[in-house]
Parts: C-alpha cells; structure tokens; sequence
C-alpha cells in the first residue's frame, strides 16, 4: 500500500532521493534502473528535465510503486504540482516554501517537501501540513544547520539537498537528517554513460547512511 505515511516511511527507511537532472526520459530511465539496484528508495525528476512531465508518465508506468517511489522535484506553483501528481508522481519536491503548493498536496494526500532556510520557514511549513522539510542548499550552511534547527524544534523531519555526496553523508545523518537528496554526487556516472558507477555510488550512499545511524 502506497498512501502518503508508507511512501514517507520508505524514503526515511531507506535515507536516500535520487535527484535526476536528465536530458531525455531514456536517460532518467536508465539513471532510475541504476538507483533501484543500488537501493536507492526514491528518484526525483526536476522540472528543469526537458518534458518532465511525460518522463514522469514513462516511468510511472515503467516501474510499479512497490519498486521504486517516482516523485517531482523543483516544482514552483500548485498548477505544476497538480500536473505533475497526474502524471504519476508520488511525490512533490519544491525549492522554497509555496503555500498553495502544500495546500493543494495535502488536499490529494500527496507528500509534499518544501524548501526551508530559516526557523521561521521550518514553521511555516510544519503548520502547513509538511512532514519532511528540504533544506535547500545544503551547502550554503553544512550539516551544522540541522543540529540548529533541531535545537529548539525536535520534531522537524529535515532532508538535506545540495552539497550532499559520499563524504559528507555520514556528518547530514549524524546531525539528524532523516534522509538526504543527492544529485550530481549520486548520477554523475550518466554523463559519461557508466550507468553501473551510479548503482555503485548509490550503494555505498545506503551502507554510510546506515553505518551513520548506527553510530549516532
């Protein structure tokens, strides 16, 4: 069963998004087989794919939801969101905070992860239905700003994105990110068409993600 509560479950069991910045709906296809086998619980087409939404549909309907969970990413406005759930995501990913985008997400039961920088948006978002808070860019502040904004609220779900690679992973974890999205660390392997280095990347993102909440 696949309702909101069991597709965030999954993505927080496994702790890792697949951000796909593809050039064609082949491309993220073959970049989605590559995560599935290296465990990866969820891919995240972003709006800035040519065609995002007909490479959605595909792989939709290429691959079930109890293999991987197909979401949008960089989505800006509920009508893209709304377009994008019909066209199979499960999913819906923004930059910033978009009320109407969270509004209308909640309406169908559809996750959505904000993008959140300050308390006041980690608020904001949490009292608008938001249950996984994308902090974005991760880079600009490093995993010290999870442990800042889990001082004074706890119960905020963070999810990282942007500077996230092998590296670091374990230090996102450790600070108290409930998962962690990566892009180019994670599929960087598709430009050069080593589709099984991003199996292998993905692979070991899962076993330090795991040996970090071991340790924490």
């Amino acid at each position: 069963m696949n309702n909101k509560w069991n597709i965030l479950q999954r993505i927080t069991d496994s702790g890792l998004v697949a951000v796909i910045r593809a050039e064609n709906a082949d491309e993220a296809k073959k970049i989605t087989d590559a995560c599935l086998k290296g465990g990866a619980a969820a891919i995240e087409i972003t709006y800035t794919v040519p065609g995002a939404s007909e490479v959605i549909e595909e792989l939709a309907n290429t691959y079930s939801p109890d293999e991987i969970i197909i979401g949008a990413g960089t989505v800006l406005d509920a009508e893209t969101a709304r377009i994008a759930i019909l066209s199979g995501a499960q999913y819906i990913v923004c930059p910033y905070l978009d009320i109407e985008t969270l509004k209308l997400c909640n309406r169908y039961q559809i996750p959505c992860m904000p993008g959140v920088m300050t308390i006041d948006g980690v608020i904001k978002a949490m009292e608008y239905g938001a249950d996984i808070l994308k902090v974005f860019p991760g880079d600009a502040f490093g995993p010290n700003i999870i442990k800042a904004i889990n001082g004074p609220i706890p119960q905020a779900n963070l999810m990282p994105t942007g500077g996230v690679n092998l590296e670091n992973v374990g230090d996102w974890i450790k600070a108290g990110a409930v998962a962690v999205g990566a892009g180019g660390s994670l599929t960087g392997g598709a430009k050069t068409g080593n589709y099984d280095d991003i199996t292998k990347t993905a692979n070991e993102f899962i076993r330090r993600i795991a040996d970090a909440r071991v340790s924490k």
